[in-house]
């Protein structure tokens, strides 16, 4: 025999309001932000009533519970808007890789180097790889030679986040800015 199909839960998002709050007490603040104290939450639901607007729970984990008069609406939009701010503002950080022959010719190095520097003034993590073909595995030294050439050139504004590595046919390095 079948089971019932039965639904999930709804799960509200937002604070409580209204008739959802379980509290027999609340602590109430009014539309005009004073405090009237610890009142029944029937007489809490009248004067937002009376007011035209919404009792939102503020603070629900509080004994009492406080609760304000607010438009519930523009409650949610100005919580949506301040949260939409925070993500605009905060910076994901990237791993930028640069890859190298052991074998490099300094003004290559050179210009190398800068673009690691600009990726450092972005915030940018940054990889560097050390690529070795056919023969120039037998002189792995002039790979870490130039991986420990790069750590001091970047010491001022970069710290070594992964050491220098050997993976298969190719060294790597991740540096972090300071």
């Amino acid at each position: 025999m079948r089971k019932p199909f039965k639904a999930a839960p709804i799960v509200k998002e937002g604070p409580r309001a209204n008739r959802e709050i379980r509290a027999p007490r609340v602590q109430l603040i009014d539309a005009d932000g004073t405090n009237r104290g610890e009142v029944s939450l029937e007489e809490a639901l009248a004067a937002a009533e009376e007011a035209g607007l919404d009792l939102v729970e503020i603070a629900p984990n509080a004994t009492p519970p406080v609760t304000k008069i607010a438009d519930l609406g523009k409650l949610k939009y100005l919580g949506q808007k301040k949260a939409a701010e925070a993500r605009k503002k905060q910076k994901t950080v990237e791993i930028k890789e640069i890859k190298m022959r052991p074998n490099i010719d300094h003004h290559d190095y050179e210009v190398k180097m800068r673009a690691v520097k600009r990726f450092f003034e972005d915030g940018d993590k940054v990889k560097l790889t050390l690529r070795f073909r056919g023969r120039e595995m037998a002189h792995l030294e002039l790979g870490m030679k130039l991986l420990d050439r790069v750590k001091q050139d970047t010491e001022a504004f970069a710290k070594v986040e992964v050491e220098p590595k050997l993976e298969g046919r190719q060294m790597m390095m991740v540096l972090a800015p300071r």
